[in-house]
This record gives structure tokens, C-alpha cells and sequence, in this order.
């Protein structure tokens, strides 16, 4: 049996923005976990970009996408319809891949609170994906586990490695 393979695509949140390379999330999740894990992040990158990558990176054959996208569009008032629908259709070219898949909820930046944005919500409940809705809300309510506004440091990263590597082996 092949060991299974982890593609985690998204933008600067899963490149490791803020902190080093070796602790991303992705790398958190490989060291934790001795599985391959690719880390397919963008820094800066908008979900209609993310999109047009995806097919490239899926050639990669992933048993599982941790699709953690949307912090660059939410952060910069972009249209929430057509981050959605860029999910949406993520999701989709993932699942037509034979992949199953992990949404990572991002938070909608407001100024009084970090709480996840409803697209996402709507998305998980759409496509019957794994959803992880609370671990970014979390980390950026805390200063000891953040970069900047919208960035986890080590420590935060390491705390989305653990809350992933969780929901992955209870639906194992």
C-alpha cells in the first residue's frame, strides 16, 4: 500500500507566511505525521488565481486537499459571490480528481470580530466536505499565535497541524 498523499493548497496561510518555511502547517503535518504533504500555497494570491493553478497541482494525484484559500480576497473586500463560486468550483475539479477534501474556514476580518465567514459554512454544507470552521478564528484572536492581522506565527501554524491531523484520523 502506497503511503497516502497530502496536497495542501491555498494561498499565504498555508505557504507559512510569518513565520519559516519549516513551520508551516504543511511541514507541521509531514513532521507530525510522516506523510507526504506538499505545500501548493501562494502568497498573496486571490481564489479566481488559486482556481486556475489548482489543475496543475492535482497532477500531484493527492488522496487528500487541505484547501485553505479565500484570506486575500476577504482581507480586500473582493466579492464574496465569486469566492464561492471559485470554491465551489475548486471543490468540484478536487473531487473530480478522486481526492477527498478538508475546507479550512477563513475569517471575514471584521472589527470587532474574527468569526468565519458564512460562505464558508454554506460551502462545507453544499458539498459535504470536511470542514475545520474554528482553528483560524482561534489564532488570530490571540496575539501569541499571530504574525500580523491576518497571519499565524509558529505556534499558531503548529496549532492548525494539530486541529487538521485531528479531523483526519477521526474519519479515518
Amino acid at each position: 500500500m502506497t503511503t497516502p498523499l497530502i496536497l495542501a493548497f491555498g494561498d499565504s496561510t498555508t505557504f507559512g507566511y510569518g513565520a519559516k518555511c519549516e513551520s508551516s502547517y504543511p511541514r507541521q503535518i509531514e513532521k507530525k505525521t510522516g506523510l507526504k504533504v506538499i505545500n501548493a500555497g501562494v502568497t498573496g494570491e486571490a481564489s479566481s488565481q488559486g482556481l486556475k493553478r489548482l489543475p496543475s497541482s492535482l497532477q500531484e494525484n493527492p488522496d487528500l486537499v487541505i484547501l485553505c484559500h479565500g484570506t486575500h480576497d476577504l482581507y480586500n473586500r473582493r466579492s464574496t459571490t465569486e469566492l464561492k463560486d471559485n470554491l465551489l468550483a475548486m471543490i468540484k475539479l478536487i473531487q473530480e480528481n478522486g481526492a477527498k477534501i478538508l475546507l479550512v474556514g477563513i475569517p471575514n476580518f471584521g472589527l470587532l470580530s474574527n468569526d468565519i465567514h458564512s460562505l464558508y459554512n454554506e460551502v462545507a454544507a453544499e458539498t459535504g466536505v470536511l470542514f475545520e470552521e474554528n482553528i483560524l478564528r482561534n489564532i488570530l484572536t490571540s496575539n501569541l499565535l499571530k504574525t500580523d492581522y491576518i497571519h499565524p506565527n509558529a505556534a499558531g501554524y503548529e496549532m492548525m497541524a494539530d486541529a487538521f491531523i485531528e479531523i483526519l484520523q477521526l474519519t479515518e
